[in-house]
């Protein structure tokens, strides 16, 4: 007579083992990139398979001609959550630091992982616009305010915070390494690192 398989009596996959989509939403120059390139770094040294997709090269490869309209901003995003999911579900801790500013979108990415049943970490990467404005590593707040580019996310064009993320960063007056711990200790309670 052949075994049944059951769902008991498989083992718990170990921490380096587990997939999971950590989806790091903030402002332009919010640190998000950053904090997920630093927080990558650990975990590989403790032996996890990661992936970060960068909002950027997501841009230029993968979604290339899209605007920045509503529409396109959401297709974006649900390309992304595509390929994060995909990756996630064969055990990589994919680090997603990708503004996706319309709280619609974001619930979209998070019920298709829902579905699948793999984990999907919403983190608020919470940088008051006027610190993300004095960074402003890309140069993109001042071509704002010079008239050179419109839609700016959070400042002519709206980026809708999340209202209840599994976790909120406030990066504001803290160092990277500080930030990256609070989310490393955060995954390791979640039994992910």
């Amino acid at each position: 007579m052949a075994a049944r398989y059951t769902a008991e009596a498989a083992p718990a996959a170990a921490p380096s083992e587990r997939g999971a989509t950590v989806w790091l939403t903030g402002l332009p120059s919010a640190g998000k990139t950053t904090l997920a390139f630093t927080l990558a770094e650990r975990l590989r040294a403790e032996g996890h398979e990661v992936e970060v997709l960068d909002g950027d090269e997501i841009r230029e490869f993968l979604s290339a001609g899209l605007r920045f309209t509503r529409e396109d901003r959401h297709t974006n995003v649900q390309r992304i959550g595509f390929v994060a999911g995909l990756l996630a579900s064969h055990g990589v801790k994919t680090l997603v630091p990708v503004i996706a500013p319309y709280a619609e979108s974001r619930a979209a990415v998070r019920a298709r992982h829902s579905a699948s049943g793999t984990p999907f970490l919403e983190i608020h990467v919470a940088t008051p616009v006027t610190l993300c404005s004095q960074r402003d590593v890309k140069g993109l707040y001042a071509k704002q305010a010079a008239g050179e580019i419109s839609g700016l996310t959070g400042v002519d064009d709206p980026y809708e915070a999340p209202e209840s993320p599994e976790l909120r960063i406030q990066t504001q007056g803290r160092s990277v390494a500080d930030s990256a711990a609070e989310l490393h200790t955060f995954l390791t309670e979640r039994g992910l690192a």
